[in-house]
């Protein structure tokens, strides 16, 4: 399959995402900053959006962002040593993961999953694919978010606490890593609340950009 016409929504069968990636962005969140391993979660397939609009759920009020660096998946693997993980690796999208934060911590207290705060319709919007070829250093991107015009999030690939050969290698040693497997590597700092009518603009150096309104459903 070309490169040119990969699409992500369409090949992707699972979405792995890590959590507390970003010192900075633990620490404005109050958590602890992992040290041995990732923190890691799931979202829904279903949660992917190209176009359109990103859905706050009736009732909810406001959603966080998080824009994050996407590594798609294109040599299948288990138990992937660091140094061969980038052989699996076909692409990139730049990527939101939208967050229910206010759900996300009343679930937190009660000691249940976030599954709903994370995974909820529209809650992962994506970018065109990048093709590997078109990244020189997947380690030093610029991810940069801008709500109604205001930038919230500026930050470097390179200040991620876990690499992307290590996070490949300590997922695929629990799940199986498959073509177009999407996994999501973390959030720099500055992440805030969106409500209705407002704009998120995204970018990822010059590679992707991408621009989403946000909508409150009525029911």
């Amino acid at each position: 399959m070309a490169s040119q016409v990969i699409k992500v929504q369409t090949v992707c069968r699972n979405i792995i995402a890590v959590a507390r990636n970003y010192t900075e962005h633990a620490k404005e969140l109050g958590n602890p900053v992992p040290k041995e391993n990732p923190l890691v979660f799931g979202k829904p397939v279903s949660s992917i959006i190209t176009e359109g609009e990103i859905q706050i759920p009736h009732g909810w009020k406001e959603l966080h962002h998080e824009v994050e660096l996407g590594v798609v998946i294109g040599k299948p693997g288990k138990f992937i040593k660091p140094e061969n993980a980038m052989d699996h690796v076909m692409g990139y999208v730049l990527v939101l993961d939208m967050t229910a934060r206010s759900i996300q911590q009343e679930l937190k207290k009660q000691g249940y999953p976030w599954f709903l705060a994370k995974g909820f319709d529209t809650s992962c919007p994506i970018s065109d694919f990048i093709p590997k070829s078109a990244v020189k250093d997947v380690h030093n991107l610029n991810l940069k978010l801008t709500v109604n015009g205001i930038t919230k999030q500026n930050g470097n690939t390179k200040d991620m606490i876990f690499k992307v050969p290590d996070l490949l290698s300590y997922i695929s040693n629990y799940f199986k890593l498959e073509y177009g497997d999407l996994i999501l590597t973390g959030t720099p700092s500055g992440v805030s609340g969106v409500k209705h009518g407002d704009i998120i603009e995204a970018s990822l150096d010059d590679l992707a950009k991408i621009k989403f309104p946000v909508v409150e459903n009525e029911k």
